[in-house]
């Protein structure tokens, strides 16, 4: 049985470098209350409430023909393909794999965007034909992370250190939310625990919460959690990037 996708996002340019072509996969280990694609948290098909499929089954060699036809985009950007979700790495991993080998052959760069929680075999089956891996951190304080996605943040942290050791490119990705994950106690440990770590990171992106995929919940049936979230402003946002540059990370921006 095939996965389940429900968009193939062309000309993509927040979900790695260059111009690339970004697949999200449906099912999620994570129930993050900001979550903008609450579409791609169950493993099952659901339907929007116009009776609307959520997401299709998608074959390998579809995914391929599919992100194929925009290999010039690719070409000339320096871009390529982005496996993201949901979360890619909790998919059946032996069709995930065939995925990643057809278009490496095809020469095809693949990032991969992930939460981290996920078994680090599933990682190892990939991670050398992975050009870089997209990689969410949160909140450091555990108990909050639970509170607020579902699960704790050991095994994400401990997976993000075994691939950095394992020499993969990285770039850490964040959430900001005021009051939340966007407050300089969380950013400065998240800073410390980079650098004593000693992740290979090759960028951090800042990514501000925004409310546009709330109405989603509603087409699902279901009610929105984050309604006491909001926005971070630009001072703010500047603050954290001077924050994460001082503590010795160049390539920090706002943005995928």
């Amino acid at each position: 049985m095939c996965p389940y996708v429900t968009n193939i996002q062309k000309y993509s340019v927040h979900d790695g470098e260059g111009i690339r072509t970004t697949i999200f996969f449906k099912g999620c280990p994570l129930r993050c209350m900001w979550c903008h694609n609450p579409e791609t948290q169950s493993f099952e098909n659901e339907f929007w409430v116009d009776g609307e499929a959520v997401a299709a089954e998608r074959s390998v060699e579809e995914l391929v023909k599919e992100v194929l036809k925009d290999r010039i985009f690719y070409d000339e950007s320096g871009g390529g393909v982005t496996l993201s979700g949901g979360e890619v790495l909790s998919q059946d991993i032996d069709f995930v794999s065939e995925l990643i080998e057809r278009l490496d052959k095809e020469g095809i760069s693949i990032y991969i965007d992930t939460c981290g929680a996920v078994p680090y075999e599933n990682i190892v089956r990939v991670k050398d034909k992975v050009s870089a891996f997209l990689y969410d951190i949160k909140l450091m304080d555990s108990k909050l992370h639970r509170k607020y996605t579902g699960a704790g943040n050991e095994e994400i942290l401990e997976n993000l250190k075994r691939l950095s050791r394992d020499g993969a490119g990285i770039f850490i990705r964040v959430p900001i939310i005021p009051g939340l994950s966007g407050t300089e106690e969380n950013i400065s440990r998240m800073a410390g625990f980079l650098a004593d770590s000693n992740i290979n990171v090759r960028g951090i992106n800042l990514l501000p919460y925004h409310d546009t995929g709330s109405g989603k919940y509603q087409r699902l049936g279901r009610s929105y959690e984050g309604t006491g979230f909001a926005a971070p402003g630009i001072n703010e946002m500047k603050k954290y990037i001077e924050l994460l540059k001082t503590a010795g990370f160049k390539n920090v921006k706002t943005g995928g």
